[in-house]
């Protein structure tokens, strides 16, 4: 593969990128740049546009940086040109990491925490021990007499009043029905009214 030096400004990034690069990927691309330098090649079509790396890209253009490296690709179709941008993607997500050797590298640098994608508290959490969990989690939660006093009285006084419950019908009210709408199979002209829900029980 090899590998030439092209102008910022010969470069063409894709009008339509398949990946998203948020201010943060940037920022961490920015700070990758610093600490190690271009470490990837930018990959080109025979006209300068770029089919992988437009992330990098925008990188070293905030940098100030005045050219990248690139490898060129050539003899491709324009379907396969779309096809690589695709695959590019899709294949490093299909990756997995492996945690067991993550956590033993992560160790290894002993505190030396200056990894660009990731933050100093995150990998610190990674690598904090029983006891230190134990301390963390004990705090978690905890707030002083003056707080937990108004917390205490805003849930007292913030509290809804309770609304009057209705008083029941008493089961043994009885009454006469005078309504010659009742039902005419039913000679016992007596009833209870149902403290649930209101209805006649003919009795």
């Amino acid at each position: 593969m090899k590998i030439e030096k092209i102008k910022l400004v010969d470069l063409k990034p894709a009008e339509r990128n398949v990946r998203m690069h948020p201010p943060e990927q940037i920022n961490e691309y920015k700070r990758s740049l610093e600490k190690f330098g271009q470490t990837k090649a930018i990959v080109v079509d025979e006209s300068n546009n770029i089919l992988i790396g437009n992330g990098l890209f925008l990188a070293i253009t905030e940098l100030g940086w005045k050219e990248a490296d690139c490898c060129r690709k050539t003899g491709l179709s324009e379907n396969d040109k779309k096809k690589l941008m695709l695959a590019d993607n899709r294949i490093f997500d299909l990756g997995s990491d492996d945690l067991s050797v993550f956590d033993q590298l992560i160790r290894e640098l002993d505190g030396d925490f200056d990894i660009p994608g990731y933050t100093d508290d995150l990998l610190n959490s990674l690598v904090m021990d029983a006891a230190e969990t134990t301390e963390m989690l004990s705090e978690y939660g905890v707030v002083d007499g003056d707080e937990a006093e108004t917390i205490r009285t805003a849930t007292v006084d913030d509290r809804p009043a309770p609304s009057a419950a209705p008083t029941p019908t008493p089961a043994t009210e009885r009454q006469t029905a005078t309504n010659s709408a009742a039902p005419a199979e039913n000679e016992n002209t007596n009833f209870v009214i149902c403290p649930e829900c209101g209805a006649k029980i003919w009795l």
